[in-house]
């Protein structure tokens, strides 16, 4: 019984630290996709843009600098 309780606990913390690294590691962009972004910022039309858009543009942009 103590062997499958300590199993348990070993799983449980086995499952929450991968989690906790594939969630910090999940967000990054790679090269490829920050040249298309950049892109796409350097051909977007601040008129007919979404807020979405303009905010992960001048993200972009506070970053290059």
């Amino acid at each position: 019984m103590q062997k499958l309780l300590s199993s348990l606990v070993i799983a449980a913390f086995a499952t929450a630290s991968m989690g906790a690294f594939a969630a910090a590691h999940g967000g990054a962009m790679s090269d490829k996709e920050k040249a298309e972004m950049a892109e796409k910022c350097a051909k977007m039309d601040p008129a007919k843009a979404d807020a979405k858009m303009k905010a992960e543009c001048k993200k972009m942009m506070e970053m290059k600098k």
